[in-house]
């Protein structure tokens, strides 16, 4: 038996199959026809004024889409944002060096109980970044000498990576009393950055003891080896010898080492702190009080004993007289 469509049942479907794609065909170009006319329509209908901004894409000084523009922004959020960043630079550190000094830390700063009153943990939005000194430079300088406030009344656009912003930095004579002028030498060559959410005192004495621990008996002192073996390891230690501490930023002010481990031993923290601070003022008024009444009471005494020396040179003199 022939496997064969019939001659007669072949040539049936064939005008079928021609028949079905007819319609397609006009319906295709009709549709095609009709939209190229709708979209004209609606072209010449719609028209954009030229002085139309993108609100996802303003105008800029420099491409805003490059790598570059987007880490501007995100180190001037940086450094707006967060109260306290330290500076490190470093050597050639390798991945696996670097992975173990992050677990170390993290491990030192989930140790730290959390100080009174503070009821958000700030552990896991701490961070260790390796910075683009360049990039992290010009966002410095945007956020010390740069004014929105006060360029928004010449120009609506105001944001950081404006023409604005770019001219602002760019004639800027750099005081030397500013913070730009003593965080920049900081800011030679590699560089990370430490950054807290918060100002813990506790944190950032977890934090130097691993980063850049102080001698033996002092709040920044290392671990020792029984209680944190993993600090000692191999890997951690060629790390931390290639990490060296050279500043920071504490609430917009630069603090040299020294003035990061002052930070790092307050006792108590921040309200230790401010109780030291309260101490203060309380002894300097009680002091101030104490000079005022004492010289209030010797003005007293001092008229007391003229009004008896005269009470009693009147009575003698009455006295004679009779």
């Amino acid at each position: 038996m022939s496997s064969r469509t019939p001659r007669h049942a072949s040539s049936v479907l064939r005008q079928v199959a021609r028949a079905s794609r007819a319609p397609i065909t006009a319906s295709r170009a009709f549709s095609t026809s009709s939209t190229q006319y709708a979209t004209a329509a609606v072209a010449s209908s719609i028209s954009i004024p030229t002085s139309y901004v993108s609100p996802t894409k303003p105008p800029s000084a420099r491409p805003s889409e490059t790598r570059k523009s987007q880490l501007i922004r995100t180190y001037t959020s940086l450094l707006r944002t967060a109260p306290l960043v330290l500076f490190l630079q470093h050597n050639n550190l390798t991945a696996q060096e670097w992975s173990s000094i992050r677990r170390e830390l993290r491990a030192a700063l989930a140790a730290v109980p959390a100080p009174a009153g503070q009821t958000v943990d700030i552990v896991p939005d701490v961070t260790l970044n390796v910075l683009r000194t360049r990039m992290f430079s010009v966002a410095l300088k945007i956020v010390s000498f740069f004014d929105a406030k006060a360029a928004s009344t010449k120009t609506p656009l105001v944001h950081d990576l404006s023409e604005a912003a770019y001219n602002s930095i760019k004639e800027i004579e750099v005081p030397e009393s500013s913070a730009y002028a003593e965080v920049a030498p900081l800011l030679v060559g590699p560089t990370a950055a430490l950054v807290f959410p918060a100002v813990s005192p506790a944190h950032l004495a977890a934090a130097l003891k691993v980063l850049a621990p102080g001698p033996a008996g002092s709040a920044t002192a290392p671990p020792t080896r029984k209680k944190n073996p993993g600090y000692y390891e191999p890997l951690c230690q060629n790390g931390l010898a290639k990490l060296l501490l050279v500043g920071g930023r504490v609430e917009g002010s630069v603090f040299d080492v020294d003035g990061v481990r002052w930070v790092g031993g307050i006792e108590g923290g921040m309200e230790g702190l401010r109780a030291q601070l309260i101490g203060m003022l309380q002894s300097a008024g009680l002091g101030l009080t104490s000079a005022l009444e004492a010289g209030g009471k010797s003005v007293w005494l001092a008229l007391e004993g003229r009004k008896v020396q005269l009470e009693e040179e009147q009575g003698d003199k009455k006295e004679e007289s009779s």
